[in-house]
């Protein structure tokens, strides 16, 4: 049996560990003498790079074998439902924050505002502090699985790019749409393409994949390769995360930004939380909801933001000070949720 402190240890000092790794790496591949050696700036190009592998194959080999370990007996399709009502309800929390002094809220600020409050960065910070922390780890990974698959992604896909258009004006081929924000028009908002997104986006593809092989039993070998790649996968992930906070370069709106994180961070897992126990819903699966509920801000903010001319500004304050205070919160839920 961990003591609290040796479940902090053993969950901050690999998650630490990897994000300060990025962020040197960042910052060293940024110096001039890497610019002038190189003709394209590294520290841009080998996070994109990074950032479209474990997209396309890093994750979803990831979730493919993470699926194959995890148990979904019980009430795992009880996650997304969960992760529906945390959205909403921090949808609901945002606008009832914005409502008083509505006519001083820019309408770009508030789809960031509320965008931010709403969804959390359950894949790439999410998924490996649940399969870091000993008490979890990957026979819980099903209900984070199903929390992010089944609910944030969907809820950003569908329900972000309905927001996003709603406050802002979309961007086609690099120029703002025609349509003024304030003529009153919103940006055209194609169902089938978004559809299309989702059904084409490789995390879905390797969560059908992953249920659809679970039955079939696997060569000790390909197991046991297939677990390293995806636990080497987990560290590239906050890796990469360490190396886009280091070019997070604006901090401004820190006020707002306070109040979005503390919606998201603070607020929506707490009330997920109190919710589920209320219900006699405890043990591990209920502190996988509540650390889900309380990921920091999603990077897909960013992209709506820069697709749809959202308040950007906004939106990478908010990114960068929900990540920072995320080692700060995880105790409270720790010592909150969690059976020692």
């Amino acid at each position: 049996m961990f003591s609290p402190f040796a479940f902090l240890v053993r969950l901050y000092l690999p998650i630490s560990a990897a994000i300060v790794l990025g962020v040197l790496i960042s910052f060293f591949l940024g110096l001039t003498v890497f610019r002038r050696r190189f003709k394209y700036p590294l520290n841009r190009e080998i996070p994109a790079y990074l950032g479209k592998f474990l997209f396309m194959a890093g994750v979803p080999l990831s979730i493919i074998n993470f699926l194959h370990q995890a148990d979904l007996s019980g009430s795992v399709l009880l996650a997304p439902v969960v992760a529906w009502v945390a959205i909403l309800m921090a949808f609901l929390c945002s606008r009832l924050w914005i409502r008083p002094n509505q006519a001083h809220w820019a309408r770009a600020s508030q789809g960031s505002f509320s965008l931010a409050s709403m969804f959390g960065n359950t894949g790439y910070i999410g998924f490996p502090v649940i399969l870091l922390l000993p008490q979890l780890g990957p026979d819980y990974f099903g209900w984070a699985l199903f929390y992010d698959v089944l609910g944030t992604l969907l809820g950003a896909y569908i329900l972000g790019v309905i927001l996003a258009a709603h406050f802002g004006s979309q961007r086609r081929s690099g120029k703002q749409s025609s349509l003024p924000p304030q003529s009153g028009k919103r940006p055209p908002f194609r169902n089938r393409a978004t559809l299309q997104e989702v059904l084409k986006n490789p995390t879905m593809l390797a969560f059908v994949l992953g249920l659809a092989l679970r039955p079939v039993p696997w060569l000790n070998c390909l197991e046991v390769s297939l677990n390293g790649f995806a636990w080497l996968m987990v560290m590239l992930s906050l890796v990469l995360m360490g190396m886009r906070l280091q070019q997070l370069s604006s901090w401004r709106n820190l006020k707002p930004a306070l109040v979005t994180v503390g919606i998201k961070m603070i607020l929506i897992p707490l009330l997920v939380g109190m919710a589920l126990t209320s219900f006699d819903f405890e043990g591990p699966p209920r502190l996988v909801m509540v650390l889900q509920a309380g990921m920091p801000c999603a990077f897909a903010t960013l992209v709506l933001a820069e697709t749809y001319n959202l308040d950007r500004d906004l939106a990478v304050t908010s990114v960068g000070l929900s990540s920072a205070l995320l080692l700060v919160t995880l105790p409270l839920w720790l010592w909150g949720f969690c059976t020692w």
